[in-house]
């Protein structure tokens, strides 16, 4: 005869069914959070531009921080240099817009829009004069804009491929420099000569490419090394739903809320999303911050692996009474 228990245990994974079902939605509500939060309350603020001639209104309530230059020349220098994102001459010949395309539109945008209120209040024709521009191939900017998430998945799937598949300190570290010259050939090739949305120096953008997949990959081998198969979750947490939002890829990183903005440019996603746009199209600019963010996750990234590794292989010292009882009778 048989006998049909029936009890707690239906119950039981009915329960943990919806457990799961709810932890789910809210974890898919978070990353939803995570990437649209910094769009939904950015405001343009504190755009960094230049004045020759002139100044602007100081009763407008304008989302701009300017500085003074003594000469279009030296504006024009300032913004190939990235120190602001465009410049108003007030000169003979009436007012003039620079703008920098390939700064993007969001910038751009501000930039003419107070210019075509200084056309108004005195009552003159804008001059608009678009210093660096993009590649025709990439006229509205939307690919070097979105660049930033392609480096960043990039990155995590190589951390998490050479994490899975090779073993040993040496040969992981061996693996990630192997991925960075490879990949960064090869999406310099994608994103240049086949689809035209980078047009400088190659072998300058595929060292830039190459390090800015480097230090995710490197960042999330080592978490991998130092906290086992969770460390690959955190650092994909780090790289994806805190750096990635914040980075600024698509916009400029000051209209991002609060000072997300400037602390994202200390992580991976926002270092890299400058360095490639400066690498690209703003060559005199100093690219020295983002070449040490990222380096800095990279070797960061590496001490987390040496550091996992020795974890790993410390030896267990027992007391010697205990190493001189037969095997099986250890208490």
């Amino acid at each position: 005869m048989s006998i049909q228990q029936t009890g707690a245990a239906p119950r039981s994974r009915s329960f943990a069914t919806v457990v799961f079902g709810v932890l789910a939605g809210a974890i898919v509500a978070l990353v939803t959070l995570a990437f649209l939060w910094p769009v939904a309350t950015s405001d343009a603020h504190d755009l960094p531009v230049g004045v020759v001639g002139g100044q602007l209104s100081q009763s407008a309530d304008l989302p701009v921080e300017s500085t003074s230059y003594s000469s279009r020349a030296d504006a024009v220098r300032a913004i190939e240099e990235r120190e602001v994102s465009g410049a108003f001459i007030f000169g003979t010949d009436g007012p003039e817009a620079l703008v920098a395309g390939a700064d993007g539109v969001a910038a751009t945008s501000v930039i003419e829009g107070i210019g075509k209120q200084i056309t108004l209040m005195q009552n003159a024709n804008l001059t608009i004069t678009d210093v660096v521009p993009l590649l025709a191939e990439d006229s509205t900017g939307g690919g070097i804009s979105a660049m930033g998430f392609p480096l960043v998945l990039g990155g995590i799937v190589g951390g998490v491929v050479i994490s899975l598949l090779v073993a040993g300190v040496t040969r992981r570290l061996l693996a990630l420099a192997v991925y960075a010259v490879v990949g960064g050939v090869l999406v310099a090739l994608v994103t240049g000569p086949l689809l035209g949305i980078l047009g400088g120096h190659f072998w300058g953008e595929a060292l830039a490419i190459g390090v800015s997949m480097l230090a995710t990959a490197s960042t999330i081998v080592g978490l991998n090394a130092l906290l086992g198969a969770p460390g690959i979750g955190v650092g994909a947490v780090i790289t994806m739903l805190i750096g990635n939002p914040i980075s600024g890829a698509a916009l400029p990183y000051q209209f991002i809320a609060g000072p997300w903005g400037a602390i994202g440019q200390y992580f991976v996603p926002g270092a890299a999303a400058s360095l490639v746009r400066e690498v690209n199209y703003f060559p005199d600019a100093s690219s020295w911050h983002e070449w040490v963010v990222l380096l800095t996750w990279t070797l960061a990234g590496v001490a987390l692996s040496v550091l996992g590794h020795h974890r790993s292989t410390t030896p267990i010292h027992l007391p010697e009474r205990e190493l001189e009882q037969p095997v099986g009778t250890l208490s």
